[in-house]
């Protein structure tokens, strides 16, 4: 398989969103595939400003290969380059959140982006959507 399928990041998207539902949490959710294109998502009850962070939450994960809060780490060592790496690709969000998809084999089939709660709560729900198919 070269990219999630629409019923792997639908069966993704539902165990996020019911981690979210139990957390209390009003967030938006993205799955993307290997290309960064959305194949899925959910905006439960967030704030509008956050549909983006998690499409680019989800889009940093997959273009890296790397969950975002790595990535973020990554620039944060980059000092003065930093500036432009967060800018390349249309915008980076290197907060926690977004998390790489993978299938039975290991192989790297998408991602998936979480915004709208804390960071730690946006991993975790990202988290749990990831590990529905693994």
């Amino acid at each position: 398989m070269t990219g999630i399928s629409y019923e792997l990041a639908e069966k993704v998207l539902h165990a996020a969103i019911e981690k979210a539902k139990s957390l209390g949490i009003p967030v938006s959710i993205a799955v993307v595939d290997t290309g960064g294109h959305l194949v899925a998502f959910a905006r439960l009850d967030s704030i509008y400003g956050v549909i983006d962070f998690a499409i680019k939450k989800a889009k940093t994960a997959i273009m890296f290969g790397i969950d975002s809060d790595v990535m973020g780490s990554i620039i944060s060592g980059a000092e003065i380059h930093g500036y432009g790496m967060l800018n390349s690709n249309n915008g980076l969000l290197t907060l926690a959140g977004g998390v790489i998809i993978k299938d039975e084999n290991r192989a790297i089939i998408g991602a998936i982006g979480s915004s709208g709660g804390t960071p730690e709560q946006d991993k975790e729900i990202a988290h749990t959507g990831a590990s529905a198919i693994a």
